[in-house]
This record gives structure tokens, sequence and C-alpha cells, in this order.
């Protein structure tokens, strides 16, 4: 259990933006590789806090570790933001793996009231989010940062290159790519990509992505700490 007493903060399924009272935009994420690798994680020792979009798949805790595990439910992107403003400032986590599915555009007006069916036409503004994963680096500069860059009918090396100018970007370890296109059709393949744009894995399936994730966060944490 070479990830014990590690803390990893892990975010997972989707994210809402509310339209009216009972009315919300969401994404077809169902959290179930986020739990995967939660569930990995405790398995190898880690303390995990769950970050999770309502409606997500929760970790399945086995072998006594319920004490391991805080979960932490989210609705929105602004919630997501501040969770991890609280989190990364009140604790130390040895590393950040952000898989959950953030909207990109949020309507730019919500509606207090339930619109009603009668209503002739109802037009919607979306204007972009803020985008949360770029907070990250800034609150925890020392934290092992693992993010996910989702596209749709992506050629592998347009994928992967995608994915390696977001790690620059948001300045992360490693992001894992995948393509929705691939999920939707039953092959789910996520490549393991460095800011520099070099492939460290390929892995087919949601667990097999799972456990390579936590295999590399082994390593690279104890690499990382023997160095020092």
């Amino acid at each position: 259990m070479s990830l014990r007493g590690r803390q990893i903060l892990i975010t997972s399924g989707p994210t809402r933006a509310p339209l009216d009272a009972v009315r919300f935009l969401t994404n077809k994420s169902t959290g179930r590789l986020g739990s995967l690798i939660a569930e990995r994680a405790l398995e190898a020792g880690a303390i995990v806090t769950f970050a999770y979009g309502r409606g997500s798949i929760l970790p399945t805790v086995r072998g006594g570790r319920v004490d391991h595990l805080r979960l932490l439910p989210i609705d929105t992107v602004e919630d997501l933001i501040a969770s991890f403003e609280h989190e990364l400032r009140a604790h130390r986590y040895d590393a950040v793996i952000h898989a959950m599915a953030v909207l990109d555009f949020a309507p730019s007006e919500v509606r207090e009231e339930k619109v009603g069916s009668a209503t002739d036409e109802w037009l919607i503004r979306l204007v972009p989010t803020p985008k949360a994963a770029a907070r990250v680096r800034d609150l925890a500069p020392k934290t092992f940062f693992i993010g996910f860059k989702l596209e749709v009918a992506r050629p592998q090396e347009e994928l992967v290159g995608v994915a390696s100018e977001w790690a620059r970007r948001t300045r992360a370890d490693l992001v894992v790519a995948n393509d929705m296109r691939d999920i939707e059709q039953g092959l789910h393949i996520g490549y393991v990509v460095t800011p520099e744009g070099g492939v460290e894995a390929v892995a087919q399936g949601k667990e097999v992505i799972a456990r390579t994730l936590v295999d590399i966060l082994e390593k690279r944490l104890a690499a990382h700490t023997s160095g020092a």
C-alpha cells in the first residue's frame, strides 16, 4: 500500500447550472471513472476527499477504510471553485485528480421562478464559466496535479496535442485525454499525456485507466519524496 497516509483530492461526476427554480443544465458524466480511481487509491492506503457532482456514482469502500473517505457534494462550477479554495488552503494534499466534468458554459441569467409551460419562447444566453482547473496550481503549487481532457472525434495525435496544451496552460503534471466518440462506442481509451506532449501510458477501459493512474501516482509521489 504505497499510498498509505497520502492525502488525495479527487473530483468526479457532472456539474450543474440552474436555469430557473426547477430546471438546470448538466452533462453526461456518470462519475464512474472518478469513483473507480478513488476506490483504487483507497485500496492503496490513501486518505481521499471525494468531491462529486449530484447524482454521480460514489466509491465503494472495502476493507474497513470508511474513515479514509470524505464525501464533498458539488453542484455548480462556483461550488467547485469554492471547494478548491477551501480544501487546498486548509489541507496539504499530496495530489489532486481532477476528473469532474466541468461545464464550460452557463446561463447568463437564472430565473428565480419556474418558467411556465405556457411560455411561447424562452431564449437562453450562455456565457463561459470560470476555469476551475486554473486555480489548482495557484492554490497548491507543490501538489501533484492530474487533469482530464475530453474531446469529440479527434484523431489520436490531435487529442494528445490538445491535452498537452491544456496541461501547459493549467500547469498540470499529467492529463488523461479521452474521446467521447470512443466512450459512447464502449471503447474508453485514456492517454496519459505530459505537458511536453509525450504519452506516458495508454489504458483501455475505466478499471484499467483507474489502476494505471494510481500506479503512476504511487511512483511519482515516491520519487518526489526520495528526491526531497
